[in-house]
């Protein structure tokens, strides 16, 4: 029996995930209203640091299974912000606080300013309809 080899790792959802939000960032960047285009692609920013924050959980246990506990540690406390920011940009979106979104907007710019965007690869199916699950959900809160 051969071994079977998973294609799709954390990694690559991960850098998936990062390429969509850097996307999605320069597309809200140039809306001058809070359309439904525009509250779709704040949900898909949700989801996509949801996928994150999986991914990093994922490598994390990997890791420590293997004792790399430093390793895991670190690679923890550099993502430790992904889970948060989902958070906060549901909340903007559960409550409506438009105003707020530009300064999260602001804040997730640096952490995706190593992704080169030379043309648009994201077709709007990719975020079409993500509001409307995402506010079908129950709220999602913080551990802490």
């Amino acid at each position: 029996m051969s071994r079977v080899i998973n294609t799709d790792s954390p990694t690559k959802r991960r850098n998936r995930s990062r390429r969509t939000i850097a996307e999605l960032l320069r597309r809200l960047s140039m809306k001058a209203t809070i359309d439904n285009d525009a509250k779709d692609m704040a949900a898909t920013i949700v989801y996509a640091l949801r996928e994150i924050e999986d991914g990093i959980e994922q490598t994390v246990s990997a890791w420590e299974k293997r004792d790399y506990w430093m390793k895991a540690e670190r690679f923890s406390r550099d993502w430790d912000w992904v889970q948060e920011t989902a958070v906060n940009f549901e909340d903007v979106l559960r409550h409506e606080a438009w105003d707020l979104l530009p300064e999260l907007l602001a804040d997730l710019f640096p952490r995706f300013a190593d992704i080169q965007i030379k043309s648009m690869t994201r077709k709007p199916d990719t975020w079409q309809g993500a509001y409307v699950l995402l506010m079908a959900e129950p709220p999602t809160e913080l551990p802490w």
